[in-house]
């Protein structure tokens, strides 16, 4: 992973907030910025644990004074990570999954040499494929962070996923392709996130009797998302909810208890469309 400096990273809020809004919010706005840098770090120094698909090892049984954790019944979870990155971003929510019931969570690498989103959605169909048919379950749900969610949705939107995903939680996902950074567009995967480009064109057409529930969540500081609303679900074939989170940026989403337990909410949801969600305050 190259960092070039957190400064950037932090520069497009400051260009939205300033002048008006920035005296309201400087407070939220350092500590948003504070907890980036910090998550920035950490994640640095867990970033050669996640480099290899983890191990698929059948669960050891519980010693017979051992205390267990309750075991919730219910479909895999799969956790899909953004650009540039890897599983391990995802420790913090894996606990907290476990913690809640849930045993059988599965983070998933795609290579950082990925250049096309629909060959990282090709590939994804057949780590799905190979998870329903090791576990016995039908389907799955998904939590994707930034790009990972992008290519979540298209394995679901384009490739027929959605016989197998029950429901894709995207968090900071551009699901209307983001403007930021434009030097980055030597990659070509962050070409492809562009506003206007071939995939985010494919998935605007129409999706009809698409059967997978989607919830967005998205933040208010999130300083990748340019605008802030392209990390917001809007599409009239899909059935999409969109959550605002306040107070955290792009890097705090999949580390954050407080979305943590709005993405537990989430998967606990029976029926889609049962349940609504004004926003989340996280600061």
């Amino acid at each position: 992973m190259k960092v070039t400096g957190v400064l950037p990273l932090f520069l497009p809020i400051c260009r939205r907030l300033w002048p008006g809004r920035l005296a309201g919010l400087s407070v939220v706005l350092l500590k948003a910025t504070a907890l980036e840098a910090a998550i920035l770090a950490g994640h640095l120094l867990l970033y050669p644990t996640g480099l290899f698909q983890e191990r698929r090892c059948p669960a050891l049984p519980t010693a017979g004074g051992a205390a267990r954790l309750p075991v919730r019944p219910g479909m895999p979870v799969v956790l899909l990570h953004g650009f540039i990155d890897n599983r391990s971003v995802f420790v913090l929510l894996r606990r907290a999954l476990a913690q809640d019931g849930r045993q059988r969570v599965e983070s998933l690498n795609y290579s950082p040499l990925t250049c096309d989103i629909r060959t990282a959605a090709e590939l994804l169909g057949r780590h799905i494929e190979e998870i329903c048919e090791r576990t016995g379950s039908d389907r799955v749900d998904i939590v994707g962070h930034s790009l990972g969610g992008l290519i979540a949705r298209y394995y679901v939107q384009c490739l027929g996923g959605d016989l197998r995903v029950r429901t894709l939680v995207t968090l900071g996902t551009p699901h209307s392709g983001t403007r930021v950074a434009p030097l980055a567009d030597a990659h070509p995967i962050v070409r492809q996130m562009r506003p206007g480009s071939a995939v985010i064109e494919e998935l605007a057409r129409p999706a009809p009797g698409c059967r997978t529930r989607f919830v967005s969540f998205w933040s208010d500081l999130d300083s990748l998302m340019d605008p802030l609303e392209t990390a917001c679900l809007e599409h009239p074939d899909l059935e999409a909810q969109n959550i605002r989170v306040t107070g955290i940026g792009h890097l705090a989403l999949p580390v954050h208890p407080a979305v943590a337990a709005g993405i537990r909410d989430v998967l606990d949801v029976p029926h889609p469309g049962d349940r609504t969600a004004d926003g989340l305050t996280v600061a």
